[in-house]
């Protein structure tokens, strides 16, 4: 499993999908996972330290874990299939793990409320994470892809080449 950071939230101008973008936490490898406007929301207010006057359904939960003694240890983006990422939340009850499975969106949005590392399955990366040129700024490809497995993706290379990824490796503040 390889550890990653959430980079970015981004809109695509096509169509203003969300796109939460993971990056490798020691390296240049990044991971754009589609995600609805509820949830992109639900992560950017905890990351840029927004306080809500109630809590939102990933506060909740954060707080039922802990209300039950048990506590989030990490997330996994766990696989990748038709196009549909998965996730699963560990958590630790009794002193045993858990896992949960969850959308990888809700996964994260409770990873930045717990405060927890986030990984993501080396294959999922092999199949769906990019590595950008430092001097084009444009994605480079990893390895060879079957004519199945890129058909299988055209969805999310269609979506990443309508982002504009000039800026991609700035953070923002």
């Amino acid at each position: 499993m390889v550890e990653m950071i959430i980079d970015s939230i981004r809109v695509s101008l096509m169509n203003y999908q969300r796109v939460v973008i993971l990056k490798e936490k020691l390296a240049d490898r990044y991971l754009p996972i589609w995600i609805g406007p509820a949830e992109a929301d639900a992560i950017a207010v905890k990351l840029q330290g927004v306080t809500v006057q109630r809590p939102l359904t990933h506060d909740l939960l954060c707080s039922t874990i802990d209300a039950l003694g048990a506590t989030v240890e990490s997330i996994i983006i766990s696989d990748l299939k038709n196009d549909t990422f998965y996730a699963k939340i560990i958590l630790n009850v009794d002193g045993g793990q858990l896992e949960v499975d969850s959308r990888p969106s809700d996964a994260l949005a409770l990873a930045v409320r717990a405060e927890v590392p986030i990984y993501t399955e080396e294959m999922v990366l092999d199949k769906a994470g990019i590595i950008l040129d430092r001097e084009t700024g444009k994605p480079v490809s990893q390895e060879e892809v079957s004519d199945e497995e890129l058909k299988g993706m055209s969805a999310f290379t269609d979506f990443i080449n309508t982002l504009d990824l000039e800026d991609f490796d700035k953070r923002k503040s």
